[in-house]
C-alpha cells in the first residue's frame, strides 16, 4: 500500500498510480537500496544521489499523451537513441537527461530498467 504522500501526489491522476506502482516495485527489487521522496511535483529515487524521478512531465503534446501515464526521468552520460526516448536534453557536458513517458505496465521492461540502473551508478559515481 502506498504511503499517504504518494496518495496525494496521485490524488490528481488515480488512474496512474497501478503504474507507479509497478516501476517502483521494479525498481525495488533490482535495486533494494533505493529511497524514495515525494515532493510536490515529483517522486525522487536516490542511491547515493539522485538518479530518476517519476512525475506527469507532459513530455509529449496533448493529443498524442494518454489519459493515464508516468514519466520516468533518468540521467545518462550519453543520449540514449532510441524512439522510446521523448525528450532529452544535455544540461552539463556528458550528463544527459532523458524522459520516457509510461502508459502500459508492459513498459516497464527490460530496456527502460536497463536504462534506469545504468541511471543509479552513474549518479553514484559522481
Amino acid at each position: 500500500m502506498p504511503d499517504a504522500d504518494v496518495l496525494l501526489f496521485f490524488d490528481a491522476h488515480p488512474g496512474a498510480l497501478p503504474l507507479y506502482e509497478a516501476f517502483i516495485q521494479t525498481v525495488q527489487r533490482q535495486t533494494p537500496q533505493v529511497r524514495v521522496q515525494t515532493h510536490k511535483t515529483q517522486i525522487s529515487l536516490y542511491g547515493r544521489r539522485l538518479f530518476a524521478c517519476v512525475s506527469f512531465l507532459p513530455v509529449r503534446r496533448a493529443a498524442n499523451r494518454p489519459r493515464d501515464y508516468i514519466t520516468v526521468t533518468f540521467g545518462l552520460p550519453y543520449r540514449v537513441e532510441s524512439p522510446r526516448i521523448d525528450a532529452a536534453s544535455e544540461p552539463y557536458p556528458h550528463r544527459w537527461t532523458h524522459h520516457v513517458l509510461i502508459a502500459r505496465p508492459e513498459e516497464i521492461d527490460g530496456e527502460l530498467m536497463g536504462w534506469v540502473r545504468e541511471a543509479a551508478a552513474f549518479a553514484d559515481r559522481k
